[in-house]
């Protein structure tokens, strides 16, 4: 992506085509999981938040990343998401068809539960 994007939406008005599909999939699938949710740019990229970051989407350029910050929690039991560390997780995308959207969408509920409940994964206790 070029430039400095300042809103999701010059973000993603920045993205090739194929990108742009991808992310705006993963836009809508958490808006349907979760329409109470917001979406805001931090930390260069498209992040979804109830009581605090849940989720983000960013553009690679073989891929698109969707992750979910507590991952490692919500993908117990799935093994669908990748993870170097005790937290986060995420899956690329190559295309939209692979947008596994009952699973997500479930996954998404989840992450906003887990927020409601734990509070901002973003925050120390």
């Amino acid at each position: 992506m070029s430039g400095v994007a300042r809103t999701v939406e010059a973000y993603v008005a920045a993205l090739s085509p194929d990108k742009r599909e991808i992310v705006d999939a993963v836009r809508r699938l958490v808006k349907s999981a979760a329409p109470e949710t917001t979406e805001a740019f931090k930390w260069a990229e498209p992040v979804f938040e109830a009581n605090g970051p849940f989720a983000w989407v960013k553009a690679h350029s073989s891929h698109v990343t969707f992750g979910f910050w507590r991952g490692a929690e919500l993908d117990k039991g799935r093994g669908i998401l990748e993870s170097s560390g005790s937290k986060m997780g995420h899956l690329k995308l190559r295309s939209e068809a692979d947008i596994d959207s009952p699973v997500l969408k479930s996954m998404v509920k989840d992450a906003v539960l887990l927020n409601h409940t734990l509070g901002d994964p973003t925050k120390t206790r």
